[in-house]
């Protein structure tokens, strides 16, 4: 249900509580957590305290990732695991510390400012971590008295400041208010999408700078949730944002259509609009992720229905590739299918070999093994990996290798590091990107964001390579945390390294 690529390369995985899951502690009970190693298939049970079903997160400032909100407990399944609903986890991992693989989550008692259920989190260049939307009893969001159209700011370290504040974005847009897109901009601000509509919020003076015109076509947030990406940042147009979010459907039920079409938009432009594009099906549940190569890819989903137990079906297999510098009706092509349904509660996240990790399906409230007709898709425990065109047809052969980056710990301050990497024969281009993966659930990538640095030295056709590479000039366009820095060579990336931003 909620994934990330941590530190040390593994993958953690948050579910919530269940009467049946393949892993157990060594108290007997359920494991709800697990921290998997996509390189040897090995999975191992971490422990939480309270219920993490539906909760929001993000990497923070120092590299622990942190899942936010979650719902109540259920003592009748697992009498150990509390109330989650204003709960508050931290997870440690580390590129250069093998003791912390294998902990579990930490939970010192401190909590949210009110209860959020289906709450998305952001974080800032100051390293505090917007926090907005959520329910606060996971009952029907169109009775209002059930609703939390609030925000909220923790600080650096997690920990909240005590105040929910309401948002007027998300009190307007209600009942499609939860799990709202929101992206950090250049200039400080935050771009906010709920349901159709979206602004530019100041998060300084708490107040909306900008609305932009209504996305056309259906509801793209919660319960018909499509999927939304800050595209590729870049010096080369002076780092200006660019949105695109894609699918989403008309109600919340299985007889929903989806949405084929996808807007984009660039948020910081004077006469900003949306330029519509469509996807080459409707979609919902679609949740696009950036590679390194500036393509993002489209996985999961469903075109018929939406979220929710047992509410989608006509499950969508293909991989969906978006090229972004292509012209408007050339941008999109289909990739590889899947033959496993991938519907509510399913993930994907890029991997540091550049592959892509797809696992999760858990369209039903108590786990399912054995389809009927009342429940054809069942709770999915399989993993599988999404090999990109770049890394097909013998290009893994032509990998750049033996990457060394000079600084473990850069700032974006418009500082320089070096890179050094042994390239193909014959190599033409390199290109550095910065790549923060974010915090995945619900077609939702909460803090995803990827930057092309720009970059100096590469010699056409030399094998031993070093570029001196420059850091983004500001905290707003690479906010603090752990990021993979990704080597390509004419379009295909070496093994990503992980590195610290501050």
């Amino acid at each position: 249900m909620h994934a990330g690529l941590l530190p040390n390369g593994r993958v953690f995985f948050l579910d919530k509580i269940e009467n049946y899951t393949q892993l157990k502690l060594p108290s007997g009970y359920y494991a709800y957590s697990s921290e998997y190693d996509p390189t040897t298939n090995e999975v191992v049970p971490l422990e939480y305290k309270t219920n993490a079903f539906c909760a929001g997160g993000i990497f923070l400032a120092d590299g622990r990732v942190t899942s936010l909100g979650g719902n109540g407990p259920l003592d009748f399944i697992d009498p150990t695991v509390g109330n989650g609903f204003d709960g508050i986890r931290y997870l440690s991992r580390s590129s250069s510390d093998a003791s912390l693989n294998g902990q579990p989550w930490s939970e010192p008692g401190n909590k949210l400012s009110s209860k959020r259920w289906y709450a998305t989190a952001q974080i800032l260049a100051d390293g505090s971590i917007f926090v907005a939307s959520g329910s606060l009893n996971g009952l029907d969001p169109t009775v209002l008295a059930n609703n939390n159209p609030t925000y909220e700011m923790l600080n650096s370290g997690g920990v909240s400041n005590g105040q929910s504040i309401p948002l007027q974005i998300l009190v307007k847009n209600q009942p499609y208010y939860m799990y709202p897109f929101v992206h950090l901009l250049g200039d400080g601000s935050l771009y906010i999408f709920v349901s159709k509509s979206s602004e530019l919020f100041d998060i300084q003076s708490g107040t909306t700078k900008r609305v932009y015109p209504d996305l056309p076509g259906d509801y793209r947030t919660y319960p018909n949730t499509g999927g939304s990406v800050l595209l590729p940042l870049s010096s080369a147009n002076n780092w200006a944002p660019s949105v695109i979010i894609c699918g989403g459907g008309a109600y919340q039920d299985i007889t929903s259509p989806t949405d084929p079409s996808c807007g984009r938009i660039d948020p910081l432009d004077a006469d900003a609009s949306w330029e519509m594009d469509s996807m080459p099906e409707g979609r919902g549940m679609v949740e696009g992720t950036l590679l390194p190569d500036g393509t993002v890819i489209w996985l999961n989903g469903a075109n018929r229905g939406a979220q929710g137990f047992g509410i989608a079906k006509d499950p969508t297999l293909e991989a969906l590739i978006y090229d972004p510098s292509q012209p408007l009706g050339k941008r999109w092509t289909t990739g590889a299918s899947s033959t496993i349904a991938r519907l509510y509660h399913s993930v994907a996240l890029l991997l540091l070999d550049g592959t892509l990790l797809v696992t999760g399906s858990n369209p039903v409230e108590q786990p399912i093994l054995i389809p009927t007709p009342q429940d054809p898709f069942v709770t999915e425990f399989r993993v599988e990996i999404y090999t990109p065109p770049y890394l097909q047809g013998g290009n893994a052969n032509k990998r750049p290798t033996n990457v060394q980056v000079s600084s473990k710990t850069l700032a974006a301050n418009g500082e320089t590091f070096t890179i050094r990497f042994d390239a193909p024969a014959g190599a033409q281009q390199a290109k550095v990107a910065l790549y923060y993966g974010g915090f995945v659930t619900h077609s939702v990538h909460m803090g995803h964001r990827m930057l092309f640095l720009d970059n100096a030295g590469f010699t056409v056709g030399q094998t031993a390579q070093e570029l001196t590479v420059t850091m983004p000039p500001s905290k707003n366009l690479a906010p603090p945390g752990p990021y993979v820095v990704y080597v390509t060579v004419d379009g295909i990336p070496a093994i990503g390294q992980f590195v610290q931003v501050s």
